[in-house]
């Protein structure tokens, strides 16, 4: 359970780098406050596209992973942020991105910025 929350808050604030850095990803709200629970939700979403959705499409593009040495793996996760883009805007969340090649900059910034947080933080069972 400490892991889950560890990484939702590893993507948190990912996603948040992401949408500072980035014009074409973004994230509206009334207040502060609503912009928070906004970016939980989204970050919720975006956990369960990736947990779900995720590893039946890199079963599905195996043989590109091993084509590419893995390099597929940035557009398969620009792939997850537009369809976490796509529910978001089904559950009247508003979180948007525009744009294949933006989602493919905010995917590389959120892959770093994870990576880097959870190295920094600690992982526990």
């Amino acid at each position: 359970m400490m892991n889950f929350v560890v990484k939702t808050i590893a993507n948190a604030a990912a996603l948040t780098v992401a949408i500072w850095l980035l014009s074409g990803i973004t994230l509206t709200g009334d207040d502060t406050g609503g912009k928070a629970l906004t970016l939980l939700m989204v970050v919720l979403i975006f956990g369960l596209v990736n947990l779900v959705v995720k590893p039946v499409v890199k079963l599905l593009t195996l043989p590109l992973f091993i084509l590419t040495l893995g390099l597929i793996t940035v557009v398969v996760n620009a792939l997850m942020l537009l369809l976490t883009s796509w529910l978001a805007d089904k559950v009247d969340l508003n979180f948007q991105v525009e744009g294949f090649w933006t989602a493919l900059l905010g995917a590389l910034i959120v892959s770093v910025v994870s990576w880097a947080l959870n190295v920094a933080l600690p992982e526990r069972d």
